[in-house]
């Protein structure tokens, strides 16, 4: 079955049929509160292809198919498996759906996550999202700002004023932080000059 024969078997479900209905980030950016996390599509420890590769646009094209109008992604997920892999599940993307990824880290050859904050390795993570993801301008790009599961000391400003550059270029509509907790409010205290 192809992707553009299920979009006519089911119709998606409305806001009031998932858990907690919209949330309104932004003028043009509505998203369903109830979203989809791409991270464990790609291999084991998120590393390589998954070992069910239909399984996983199956998964990808059911996500839609739900209603849900996010997917949370990173290009540093497989690397670059999962962004290709919703690429090839669901590209050309349907008009409601919001690819929402990540920046800030990368993997290595032992399957780690260190930090990549530099202005070069940010703009190169942008580049590897939207070529591998199929777009011209990322929806929303969050800067990872701290380490697995908890943020890290540092500040934010350099790394996020090179996102700000790239939104003034027109290669990201949306700017938000991940790995954030409220004891960190510095974070949130950021504005871009992109408003």
């Amino acid at each position: 079955m192809t992707h553009s024969n299920m979009k006519t078997m089911r119709k998606p479900a409305t806001s009031t049929t998932l858990p907690g209905g919209i949330f309104k980030l932004a003028d043009d950016l509505i998203l369903t509160r109830v979203g989809y996390g791409a991270m464990q599509l790609a291999g084991r420890h998120v590393f390589g292809p998954p070992a069910d590769h239909d399984g996983a646009i199956a998964v990808l094209r059911e996500v839609v198919e739900l209603g849900i109008t996010h997917i949370d992604t990173s290009d540093f997920y497989g690397p670059h498996v999962t962004n290709q892999l919703i690429k090839e599940a669901l590209h050309p993307y349907p008009e409601q759906l919001r690819i929402v990824t990540k920046v800030g880290a990368r993997r290595d050859a032992e399957g780690n996550w260190p930090r990549a904050l530099a202005p070069e390795e940010l703009r190169q993570a942008v580049h590897d999202n939207l070529t591998n993801l199929g777009l011209s301008a990322l929806d929303v790009v969050n800067l990872r700002v701290g380490g697995l599961d908890a943020p890290e000391p540092g500040s934010i400003g350099e790394p996020f004023s090179v996102l700000a550059e790239m939104q003034q270029e027109g290669l990201i509509k949306h700017l938000g932080v991940s790995t954030v907790s409220a004891a960190r409010p510095e974070f949130l205290q950021y504005r871009s000059p992109a408003g």
